[in-house]
């Protein structure tokens, strides 16, 4: 399971100059939802060097279970409002702290001279990801906790079915490796102001933006049949970007309100989009004896064998126990 928090840490850069070094700016709390850390920032530095360099440090607020890893990363939003590859770190720890107050991070994370071209306000993107694994066996799709609330910077346009969506590029990097590929990367997208999206609806991609942003699943369908629709292709395109929770979080909805005379298109939803936790449920629910014999002789489970003869196969032997 994976759980995750990014916020937008800024300060004036002319204020800076009256502090000592080792001496820091105000911190503010990152968290993700379940798990909290401070960020302390020391502009002349702390521990090291002569207050050239800008230290940066995150500190966890409580006691970390020690099987949990957790990644703390950092990057500087440059004039254009673009992340710098340059200046981005990243640190993963295996915790096995006993008292949680164990301090992560770089006491040289930027030279103070390299923002002195920044003319103003300083602008770091930080992010706190905690990584468990977690079975609890029950009879849900596993849902990570919330984990996102703040907007960060440099914007990105997104152009969708002749709709343009305007989002911050460091947050649909940060928020997806598929996005951070496209964005960041070596991809042609990376030095594009507006990037054009294939194959996905404006109602969709404006529920994976709002999911992004917020980390909450909305859903504007007017009927039943239209929220399911959309929750497929919501899931489908949670798959496309590589947006694990919100695809268990679309695979849950699903199966809140999965019937005999849906099941088989959501069992071809989620073999097509790799979902087997919500595949697994669509077929214990199908080799019932009642409800296959109902499915079996309709169209949809005659596409489902042209389709996905391999779930087929996976069904027969469920029937006979």
């Amino acid at each position: 399971m994976v759980s995750s928090g990014f916020i937008e840490y800024k300060f004036d850069y002319q204020q800076i100059h009256k502090l000592a070094i080792g001496e820091r700016l105000p911190a503010t709390t990152i968290s993700t939802g379940e798990h909290n850390a401070k960020i302390m920032c020391y502009p002349h530095g702390f521990g090291y060097g002569n207050g050239e360099y800008i230290s940066l440090f995150f500190v966890m607020l409580k006691q970390i279970d020690p099987k949990i890893k957790v990644i703390f990363e950092a990057f500087l939003i440059g004039k254009d409002g673009t992340p710098s590859s340059f200046h981005a770190k990243r640190t993963m720890q295996c915790w096995a702290s006993q008292d949680g107050y164990d301090w992560f991070g770089w006491h040289r994370f930027v030279m103070r001279s390299d923002l002195e071209s920044l003319d103003g306000m300083v602008t770091f993107i930080c992010g706190l990801v905690v990584l468990r694994n977690d079975d609890d066996g029950d009879d849900h799709v596993a849902v990570p906790p919330s984990n996102l609330g703040s907007q960060l910077a440099a914007m990105v346009g997104s152009a969708v079915g002749g709709e343009t969506f305007h989002a911050h590029r460091a947050v649909l990097a940060a928020r997806s490796p598929v996005f951070r590929a496209e964005l960041l990367g070596s991809m042609a997208e990376a030095t594009m102001p507006c990037v054009t999206l294939r194959d996905i609806e404006p109602a969709t991609f404006r529920a994976l933006l709002h999911f992004v942003y917020t980390d909450v699943l909305q859903i504007e369908g007017s009927s039943s049949t239209s929220t399911t629709d959309l929750l497929q292709r919501l899931l489908a395109a949670a798959d496309r970007f590589a947006l694990e929770r919100l695809k268990l979080m679309c695979a849950q909805k699903l199966w809140e309100s999965v019937s005999v005379e849906t099941v088989i298109a959501t069992l071809c939803c989620a073999e097509m989009h790799s979902c087997p936790e919500l595949k697994n449920r669509c077929i214990d629910l199908v080799v019932t004896k009642d409800n296959f014999m109902e499915v079996a002789v309709t169209k949809d489970y005659f596409h489902l064998g042209q389709s996905f003869p391999s779930v087929i196969e996976e069904i027969k032997p469920r029937l006979k126990k």
